[in-house]
């Protein structure tokens, strides 16, 4: 027992995070170098990255999926055989993937965040803090590209403490400027760590700190042991009395704090010129959490049901071989092998050939093979213990499904899924498609949460939705180029609706004798406006027998079928009172159909002589964005015909809520985001329907009108 508790000790799942062009991949392509997990070192521009393995990634020098790779490190003076594992998850930077950051967040343990050392702290990165702070994960900062012209590692410190409302820890500091560039300062030893000429990178000298920067180490090295002793009173008695505290001593705070989520450590490097990433490997196990550090995860089907539970040892599970097993899919991919579900074990063991239990679909499902993945590529594994992550092939399961053993039963907190905030229709070039590229969709829907999928049932339009264009576009190429589908893209149409604003009466008569039987229906109805949300209401009048009573429903049926149609421009009628309250009938032609379509002549009729008016969908729309681009953003709303109803204050934002129609949002993310510098953020969601101004309902009308 002790010795596996020392193995899961020696876990660190981590994931690398960061604004786009940062610098995530190939600081990730060093860290498989150093650690020996690949033998040479590939570059984002050549196309050559182990974990950018996607065509589409390859092509635009971009991650656009997260990958998984696991490799092990051995710090420079540990003297024992144990190595640490390192289970890395590089992650896209740009915001239209941002739901590849939130679902391995939610499974990591610990988190590096990388700077880009000339742009300090970008909007993205913004995003990726809030979600590492909602998931309660601990972090380290790795400021890179100091080689660059412009670059200031002290400037992104004070806006990491600025911007993302943080406690900096300083561990190093960088040796040369911008292309002079050389080394780092070692505050925890206070020692300098110089790279040689050597290209990789591989090897450095440990030397005495150089006079030039002595004076700097030492004023940095007071508030890093100022930093290291407030939680502590024994270390603030020591460092009082003595004036200093040991390397062990001073290790073991930064770890405590890293892990309350009191301070952040902050290191700088190159990963490009290969400076600074053995120490920041270093600092990986010495301050970010193994499985143990982290709390027990909770029974969330009872937790929400009652807080005094909270304390049940049953209903929670420890990261330990010992427990139940329990663990959370959190990744899909579809191959040519088939599905790949990513898993994080959080307790117990899954072996091979093991049938456990799926909790959203209540049912059992068997483990048939289980892998070890490294980027793109697989390594068969027997087992996985808790704290690990593997994927397992062909598992029915999707992202966020809880999976336990049989007789232990447990629900984990599963994903939030960002809403999509831009959409797309799509069709298939050929009728041929239709088929695979409902398959297509399908399956890239099930690997990617963010995207969603809908029929309109009014349009018949098939409809995508998404992050943003950029993400979308690379669903449309991954149908081209995996599921060979070539579609045509276009804007969908805004679902408008039609009424009425007064009331009128109206007779409808249809009467037809052609040699034999006719056909007679006669009726009278009054149309009036019904309350906002009433929808369709038909009141039967008719008294004394004038209309009989088997004829009644199919006058019903027949305004309903002439809502359908429209009274201006084709859309769908809504809110109307219809009363039948007259008519006739004849004893011998007279008939269920004729009544049908007396009662759509007269509602067609009547309706148009009630003044009719076109609604179009409101939406409500809440922008986030920094105080400096308020004014922007109100005049931008305005411009759309939006109304403000509330703005807010939150952290040195400002909170924009406001009603705003459909048709003006469509671009709204790009322009959004040209607008803030990409710092604005917005959801939106369907509030109510309401007229359409004049001018516009023209416009609507003269464009749909041969819907009629």
């Amino acid at each position: 027992m002790l010795m596996q508790d020392v193995e899961i000790k020696q876990i660190r799942n981590i994931g690398i995070v960061a604004h786009i062009d940062a610098g995530k991949t190939t600081t990730t392509e060093r860290i498989l170098y150093y650690t020996g997990a690949s033998h040479k070192i590939g570059e984002v521009h050549d196309g050559a990255t182990v974990t950018d393995y996607m065509a589409q990634e390859r092509e635009r020098g971009i991650t656009i999926t997260s990958a998984a790779v696991t490799c092990e490190w051995k710090r420079r003076e540990d003297k024992s055989s144990q190595s640490y594992r390192i289970n890395l998850i590089d992650t896209p930077g740009h915001v239209d993937f941002t739901i590849e950051v939130e679902r391995s967040m939610r499974v990591l343990d610990g988190a590096v965040i990388v700077f880009d050392g000339v742009a300090g702290v970008e909007p993205q990165t913004e995003t990726v803090w809030r979600q590492a702070d909602k998931y309660k994960v601990p972090r380290i900062c790795f400021v890179n590209k100091l080689d660059r012209m412009g670059a200031d590692f002290f400037r992104c410190v004070d806006m990491i403490q600025s911007r993302l409302y943080a406690s900096p820890i300083v561990l190093t500091l960088p040796i040369g400027k911008e292309s002079s560039f050389s080394g780092i300062v070692d505050l925890v030893r206070m020692k300098e760590l110089n790279w040689t000429n050597d290209s990789l990178g591989a090897t450095y000298q440990i030397v005495e700190i150089s006079d030039e920067y002595r004076e700097l180490a030492n004023l940095y090295r007071v508030k890093l042991l100022e930093s290291c002793v407030l939680s502590d009173e024994s270390l603030m008695d020591k460092y009082i009395k003595e004036g200093s505290l040991s390397e062990e001593e001073i290790v073991r705070s930064i770890r405590d704090l890293t892990l309350k989520g009191d301070f952040i450590p902050i290191l700088c490097g190159s990963a490009f010129k290969n400076k600074g990433v053995q120490f920041l490997l270093d600092c990986i196990v010495d301050f970010l959490p193994s499985p143990l550090d982290r709390l027990p995860v909770l029974d969330q089907s009872i937790m929400n049901q009652s807080a005094d539970l909270e304390h049940d040892k049953g209903l929670e599970r420890r990261p330990s071989n010992d427990d139940p097993f329990c663990a959370l899919a959190f990744k899909i991919v579809n191959d040519k092998y088939g599905q790949l579900t990513f898993i994080r074990v959080y307790s117990g063991v899954l072996n091979k050939g093991d049938t456990i239990f799926n909790m959203r679909l209540a049912k059992k499902v068997r483990v048939g093979r289980l892998v070890r993945m490294f980027a793109d590529k697989r390594e068969d594994i027997s087992s996985v213990s808790a704290g690990g992550i593997a994927a397992v092939v062909g598992l029915e399961a999707i992202t966020g499904d809880t999976l336990c053993a049989i007789n232990k039963p447990i629900m984990l907190e599963s994903l939030e899924v960002p809403p999509a905030v831009i959409k797309l229709a799509v069709e298939p070039k050929t009728k041929v498609d239709q088929e695979k590229m409902s398959l297509g969709l399908s399956k890239l829907s099930c690997e990617d949460p963010s995207l969603r999928l809908n029929v309109d049932e009014e349009t018949g339009q098939t409809t995508i939705s998404g992050m943003g264009e950029l993400h979308l576009e690379i669903i449309v190429d991954r149908l081209k180029r995996e599921y060979g589908v070539e579609v045509n893209v276009g804007r969908p149409q805004v679902a408008y609706r039609e009424t009425i604003t007064a009331s009128t009466t109206q007779e409808g008569r249809y009467i037809r004798q052609s040699g034999g039987r006719g056909q007679y229906g006669h009726v009278w109805i009054r149309i009036e406006p019904n309350k906002q949300g009433g929808g369709f209401e038909f009141v039967n009048e008719i008294t004394g027998g004038i209309i009989p009573k088997e004829y009644i429903p199919a006058v019903k049926k027949g305004v309903e079928e002439a809502l359908l149609g429209g009274i201006q421009a084709g859309f769908p009628i809504v809110d109307v009172k219809v009363f039948l309250y007259d008519g006739s009938f004849h004893d011998v032609d007279s008939s269920e159909m004729a009544f049908k379509i007396a009662a759509s002549m007269a509602f067609k009729d009547g309706a148009k002589k009630a003044s009719p008016i076109i609604l179009e969908p409101i939406m409500k729309l809440e922008v986030v964005v920094p105080e400096e681009w308020l004014g922007d953003l109100v005049g931008d709303t305005n411009g759309r015909r939006g109304k403000i109803i509330d703005m807010v204050d939150r952290r040195g934002l400002k909170v924009i809520s406001a009603l705003v129609p459909l048709a003006e949002m469509f671009g709204y993310a790009n322009d959004l985001r040209s607008k803030t510098q990409g710092r604005g953020s917005y959801t939106m969601e369907f509030s109510t329907y309401k007229q359409v101004p004049f001018d516009k309902s023209r416009e609507i009308i003269e464009k749909f009108s041969f819907k009629r």
